[in-house]
């Protein structure tokens, strides 16, 4: 499942963005906080883009969906959306895009346009960067629904991997990761052990623990990732099998 797709709004690669968990949704609501600005731009950076691809399938142009995903996360502190964001009401990956189409139908104003932002600047997004991205999505048959799904999931699993890295590279084992990377979801008959001993310079029975560990390791992380994204944890299998499928679609 391994993916270089970063849901990045200035089109630039980042080492790490931070995982979108309630405790930034609640931060964000928060206006008095001084944490609420940072909160925001921690949800703007980690999920404009499977919105704004949502928006784009709908049937708005590229520079109107910006526009409207840029005022839709402006929207979620100015008019208190975020209050309907309880832990107890599930998964945050269908709070936000109920909000979106909710936004879509009752709130946006043509007319309003000089008045975009609400006082609450987020993130810049790089339109151009978004359609370069929007032109590689699947068949345009494909539901808007669909789509914001799938960009859902890799999203998840672009946190998951870039948090992956970050170990690595904290423990001073980055140029592990990146040969050892490409394994993450290999069949097993088909990893060459001995080709990735000598590009780590190893025993090839070495080679065979580093990448068992670094899969094992990476289901513990995804595992974590999707539990940031629901409320009960009971629910984190079910919503691990749902990412798997969405991932394995054409």
């Amino acid at each position: 499942m391994p993916t270089n797709d970063q849901t990045e709004p200035l089109g630039k690669p980042r080492a790490h963005f931070a995982t979108t968990r309630w405790s930034v949704v609640l931060a964000a609501r928060d206006e008095q906080s001084p944490a609420s600005q940072e909160a925001l731009e921690t949800l703007c950076r980690g999920y404009w883009y499977p919105l704004y691809a949502f928006v784009r399938r709908v049937g708005h142009s590229a520079h109107d969906a910006q526009d409207l995903t840029q005022e839709f996360f402006s929207r979620l502190l100015e008019k208190h959306w975020l209050d309907a964001a309880e832990q107890e009401r599930g998964r945050f990956r269908s709070f936000l895009v109920m909000a979106m189409k909710r936004f879509l139908a009752n709130e946006w104003d043509r007319s309003r346009s000089a008045k975009r932002g609400g006082g609450h600047a987020c993130v810049p997004m790089d339109t151009e960067f978004a359609e370069t991205r929007y032109a590689q999505e699947p068949a345009a048959t494909i539901p808007a629904d669909s789509l914001y799904e799938r960009r859902w999931a890799l999203t998840l699993l672009d946190q998951a991997m870039a948090a992956l890295r970050a170990e690595y590279e904290k423990d001073g084992r980055g140029d592990d990761f990146a040969h050892l990377k490409e394994f993450l979801v290999s069949e097993r008959g088909a990893i060459p052990y001995g080709e990735i001993a000598a590009s780590l310079g190893c025993a090839e029975g070495a080679a065979r623990v580093a990448v068992h560990r670094l899969r094992k390791r990476f289901r513990e992380v995804f595992r974590e990732t999707i539990a940031e994204t629901v409320t009960n944890p009971g629910d984190v299998d079910a919503e691990i099998r749902f990412v798997v499928e969405i991932l394995s679609r054409v």
